[in-house]
């Protein structure tokens, strides 16, 4: 699976723009404030229909245009594929509608389309994941999830619809309108989810914890990372889950919700027992999230023979010379990298043949040849 091009109309600063891409190492380059960063947005956009950046889609929508578009064009094997995502008004409309097609079809959902490529993004603001709540590294963990074991996908949603229900009943129970005995049926289902969901979050970091540790020491962190999945429960079977909700239950019935479960697991990085996100510096946090990414892209590779597409954004302004050199080692070993950046110094191999060179401009975007 490859990504040719991308094709971008009214989305942030570009009013129309194609960019194409090269089958190994793609090179964006120009000033700051040119455009680079929305070029790989609405690479990831395009794939996905959600931005790496905003929650607030009408944020991609350039400035005086009512909508955008972007449309991907790939190649599995001999297929060409296209995916497409509109988002903005519709004539006759006041509300802002989003628009997903693969190859010309109506899709409620990229996310289930077979044809798309998987992804990884590094950029600035994802340093969250390492720093931010729990809750963002557990999304971040079921969507690895989700990428190695496509139909486990079912098991944490499951969950969440089961969580929902067993919360909205606390509430009844809480006003009065329900009886405590109606909870014995959503608690053993919440048990059972929560299990299963426990145990594919188990088996996913312990496909992790190698690779991150080898990425972390070649990337040159300081002292030896790991991954460490923390879940809220040590129950090993139903019956014992269901012995820790009853004696939670009176707070949950004083709150109103679930406090106990997988929705409140943690996965930490440390270092000598101390985490990353509380005790790490911002560079040394930076050299973590790079770790886990490419770990993962490892994984993925072996477990699904596929790949994912590498965004990296403002990653070798922070980065010294030998852990460019690692970093553009690690990439090279297969799969597409898009690497955007604002000195072509900075990114080793980008004068080879091999490598693409995008040269973005505010608006415009030119496929720059490199000589032989």
């Amino acid at each position: 699976m490859r990504v040719l091009s991308v094709e971008m109309r009214d989305f942030r600063t570009y009013a129309r723009a194609e960019a194409r891409l090269g089958e190994g190492l793609t090179v964006v380059h120009g000033a700051n404030g040119a455009g680079k960063s929305n070029l790989l947005e609405a690479l990831y956009f395009g794939c996905t229909a959600r931005s790496p950046r905003t929650r607030n889609e009408r944020e991609l929508v350039r400035f005086g245009a009512q909508a955008t578009r972007v449309a991907v064009r790939l190649l599995d094997g001999v297929q060409n594929h296209e995916l497409t995502v509109g988002y903005g008004g519709v004539a006759g409309s006041p509300r802002a509608e989003k628009r997903m097609t693969a190859d010309g079809a109506p899709v409620e959902r990229l996310l289930d389309v077979p044809s798309r490529p998987l992804l990884s993004v590094f950029m600035p603001d994802r340093l969250e994941l390492v720093k931010g709540p729990p809750s963002l590294r557990r999304a971040h963990l079921d969507q690895f999830i989700a990428a190695v074991w496509p139909t486990r996908v079912e098991t944490r949603r499951e969950y969440s619809r089961v969580l929902a229900q067993r919360n909205a009943l606390l509430g009844r129970i809480r006003a009065g309108r329900a009886s405590e005995a109606t909870l014995a049926t959503w608690d053993r289902k919440l048990a059972r989810q929560a299990l299963a969901l426990r145990a594919d979050r188990d088996q996913a970091v312990a496909l992790l914890a190698a690779p991150f540790a080898d990425r972390a020491a070649q990337l040159g962190c300081n002292g030896d990372l790991s991954l460490d999945y923390r879940p809220r429960s040590r129950a090993s079977e139903e019956e014992a889950f269901l012995a820790e909700l009853r004696e939670r239950l009176a707070g949950d019935l004083e709150r109103g919700f679930s406090g106990h479960g997988p929705h409140r697991d943690e996965l930490a990085i440390v270092r000598e027992e101390r985490e990353l996100r509380v005790y790490g510096s911002q560079g040394e946090q930076r050299l973590a999230l790079l770790a886990l990414l490419l770990a993962e892209r490892a994984v993925l590779a072996q477990a699904r023979q596929r790949t994912p597409l590498m965004l990296l954004d403002d990653v070798m302004s922070e980065l010294d010379a030998e852990r460019r050199e690692l970093l553009a080692r690690e990439l090279s070993t297969g799969g597409q990298s898009v690497i955007a950046t604002t000195d072509l110094a900075h990114v080793p191999g980008a004068g080879d043949a091999s490598v693409t060179r995008l040269r973005v401009s505010v608006g415009a975007i030119l496929q720059e040849a490199i000589a032989a």
